[in-house]
């Protein structure tokens, strides 16, 4: 987005990890680095300061969000963030969903607030199953008392984060919450980066829009050049972040090794490469543009990445999906509900994996659903309304008395 606000004739000020440095002085943004709020120091796996896959339940995985991203550490961006604002002053402010504190200094700055979101989204919406859980929609009174229940569990969790979250905003001078989320609607717009086409049509608060998925290639991707020979391609893709992923990729290998086929498997930052052994029709590399992998692949074995999902789609390739938790039980969910893949446990075996990716290549419908997907993202591609509504944020900006 900073990139296409750029190209527009804007000025646009990243406040990062020091991992998106690289990436924001590429396309022509300006620079400034947390130092006190929580951050990335960089793409390795010890240095994963939320380390979510060591959660073992669902309120375990919320109290370590909270408590280490999104509410305890509020003050800290709320802080750095006003810092910014004064020496850059801005006409708008853009934040990740998740980055409350990030919100609330520009609440008290009156600037006008977007929240991103670069999944499906993820708050409760009646009608639609609970986040996280990849259930298909409730069909009768039990599924919805079901789907009442998990949400006022996942309600009751959040609570453990509104105390030092309405701290900060009572720090800058705003009225307190009621819940955690609450905030977002303190946000002129919440922006969904997904496709209107893959997430569920539901209902959704008035300041919510869906402006498409980011589909483009991430700036540290290495070149990649395609393993020789002309039989079908496959790529395989798990978190680029640390997911505790090792023994399952090796899994997915010693599956798609068995097939009478090339492989491209990208491992991300968390693992190297010599960890993962390949015969020789097996490629594993660090990372790859997946754009133009994709070009050439015939399916996709993935564990369901927001991303990775809908640049295979966007490509009209069909997924494997063997999601590990976040948002991928979900993203598997739609997959499967729009016959553009199949989805198997991460706990897998190999036999199971060949099997399913078999199924993949021979049966017609996968493809099919993929296409009809990849012509809806496409034509969805061709507008891009983030950068058109944020284009518009600043003219929203409070007139002070």
């Amino acid at each position: 987005m900073a990139q296409a606000l750029v190209k527009r004739g804007h000025r646009v000020s990243v406040l990062s990890d020091p991992t998106a440095e690289a990436d924001a002085l590429a396309v022509g943004a300006d620079f400034r680095l947390w130092r006190e709020a929580p951050h990335l120091r960089s793409r390795r796996a010890e240095d994963d300061y939320i380390r979510d896959q060591e959660a073992r339940t669902p309120p375990q995985l919320i109290a370590r969000l909270s408590e280490r991203l999104i509410c305890t550490p509020s003050g800290l961006h709320a802080a750095e963030t006003t810092q910014a604002i004064e020496a850059l002053r801005p006409d708008a402010l853009v934040s990740s969903s998740m980055l409350l504190g990030t919100q609330i200094a520009g609440e008290a700055a009156g600037l006008p607030v977007t929240a991103t979101m670069p999944n499906v989204y993820f708050l409760p919406v009646p009608g639609r199953p609970p986040f996280g859980t990849g259930w298909k929609p409730a069909r009768g009174p039990l599924g919805r008392a079901r789907d009442r229940a998990v949400t006022a569990l996942g309600a009751r969790a959040w609570r453990v984060g509104l105390e030092p979250l309405n701290a900060t905003r009572a720090r800058y001078g705003l009225a307190l919450l009621g819940h955690v989320w609450e905030q977002l609607d303190h946000a002129r717009r919440v922006l969904v980066l997904s496709s209107r086409s893959f997430d569920d049509p539901s209902p959704l608060p008035p300041n919510v829009r869906y402006a498409g998925a980011r589909l483009g290639d991430p700036g540290w991707v290495e070149p990649w050049q395609a393993p020789a020979g002309d039989t079908p391609l496959v790529l395989v893709s798990l978190s680029s972040g640390a997911q505790d992923q090792l023994e399952l990729l090796r899994r997915i290998v010693a599956g798609v090794a068995t097939l009478p086929m090339r492989a491209v498997v990208t491992t991300g930052h968390a693992i190297d490469p010599a960890e993962v052994p390949a015969p020789g029709h097996v490629q594993v590399v660090r990372s790859a543009p997946h754009s133009a992998v994709l070009a050439q692949a015939a399916a996709v074995v993935t564990h369901g990445g927001h991303g990775t999902v809908l640049r295979a789609l966007a490509a009209g390739v069909p997924a494997l999906v063997l999601p590990m938790g976040r948002d991928q039980l979900d993203n598997a969910a739609r997959v499967v509900e729009r016959g553009a893949g199949v989805r198997l446990k991460p706990s897998a075996r190999p036999r199971a994996i060949e099997a399913a990716v078999r199924r993949l290549l021979d049966e017609p419908r996968h493809r099919e659903g993929a296409r009809r997907m990849a012509a809806r993202l496409q034509e969805e591609a061709r507008r891009d309304e983030a950068a058109d509504d944020l284009e518009g944020a600043h003219a929203e900006r409070p007139v002070a008395a």
